[in-house]
């Protein structure tokens, strides 16, 4: 029996040596160590030894198993390297005395604005988070006071997949998220919750001057006690100024959004045409540029906090509309056209 064990060896080693390529090395493997293998026939083979003869042999067995194992794996890591190396030397070298290139890419005007409001918000001690443009009902309506057939889901009419979750129409379908993350630094620490979160949100609605069905914004929340409106209005004109590097005219009038109680509109002088009337601007000389609001108490307990104890304040700035005023754009789909003559105005190398 000791000599099928060598014999085998023998064969298994030559085979070995000649298998030049993943797909030999693993029919050897079958013909090998498969259920119908070599070295399990040898193992079916065994019935008729004796008691101590069988002991002996299936040690034998074992480690030619072992071995076999082990000298396919060291072959199959030879062959993945000498492919490597194939690979590499077919590669063009890469000249490092040539020039540059300089016909290079360059930021969007929405990607700069961005930056430059993450910059300003992280200096005032906000965390910048990121959230998934595919959402549930859940966090984009209903744990945002917005339940089931409540008509102001007719306001932000956006697309469904067939797995029935659906393209976030707001980025304040991260808040609920959001509130969950950092309960506990709050709660237990006294660490308000001050975060924004940029991202694309989509909406089924017409076309215009300032209206696009595919646009960006930004959802800011801060959580603590004793959180007001003031404190609202105070980083919202310090993001306008540091970001237009000018004091911006604004106006707070009342708007309804039912995950904030008061709600607002932040509207800015339009910059397009000054105040006068043109058509980004609905001829009203003024921009909406940030709905925000203080937290409703139904918000906060869905986001397991107490609206007893903590307040806060939340507000979506429209990163889209904020480029427009910023970069003189006169039509929201100019941004999203890929259209390099017009965008490349705006825009600054990567």
């Amino acid at each position: 029996m000791s000599e099928k064990v060598k014999e085998l060896r023998e064969q298994f080693g030559q085979k070995l040596s000649a298998a030049a390529d993943p797909q030999v090395l693993e029919a050897l493997r079958v013909e090998y160590l498969g259920k119908k293998g070599s070295v399990t026939d040898l193992l079916k083979s065994m019935k008729d030894l004796s008691g101590e003869e069988k002991k002996e042999f299936g040690q034998q067995v074992n480690l030619l198993k072992n071995e076999i194992a082990e000298a396919i794996a060291a072959k199959s890591e030879q062959l993945r390297q000498e492919a490597l190396e194939r690979e590499i030397s077919l590669m063009p070298e890469f000249d490092l005395s040539a020039p540059p290139v300089l016909d290079r890419g360059s930021y969007h005007p929405i990607t700069l604005v961005q930056r430059e409001c993450e910059n300003v918000f992280r200096s005032m001690g906000f965390t910048v988070e990121d959230y998934s443009e595919i959402v549930t009902d859940y966090e984009c309506f209903e744990s945002l006071n917005i339940p089931k057939h409540h008509p102001a889901r007719d306001m932000q009419d956006t697309y469904y997949l067939t797995n029935g979750q659906l393209l976030k129409s707001q980025t304040s379908a991260a808040q609920n998220a959001i509130y969950k993350k950092y309960r506990k630094a709050l709660i237990e620490e006294g660490k308000p919750i001050k975060a924004i979160f940029p991202g694309r949100c989509f909406r089924n609605e017409a076309t215009d001057n300032c209206h696009e069905n595919t646009f960006f914004q930004m959802e800011g929340v801060m959580v603590d006690k004793n959180i007001s409106i003031s404190n609202l209005i105070f980083f919202m004109k310090t993001m306008l100024s540091e970001v237009f590097r000018k004091d911006i005219k604004v106006r707070l009038r009342p708007g309804f959004f039912p995950f904030v109680e008061p709600g607002f509109e932040l509207d800015i002088s339009c910059l397009i045409c000054g105040g006068t009337g043109c058509p980004s601007c609905k001829h009203s000389g003024w921009l909406e540029l940030c709905p925000c609001g203080m937290i409703h108490p139904e918000v906060l307990k869905a986001g397991g906090i107490d609206p007893e104890e903590y307040t806060g304040f939340a507000f979506g700035l429209g990163m889209t509309r904020l480029a427009m005023m910023k970069y003189g754009i006169k039509d929201i789909r100019d941004l999203n056209s890929g259209n390099l003559k017009a965008l490349s105005q705006f825009t600054q190398d990567c």
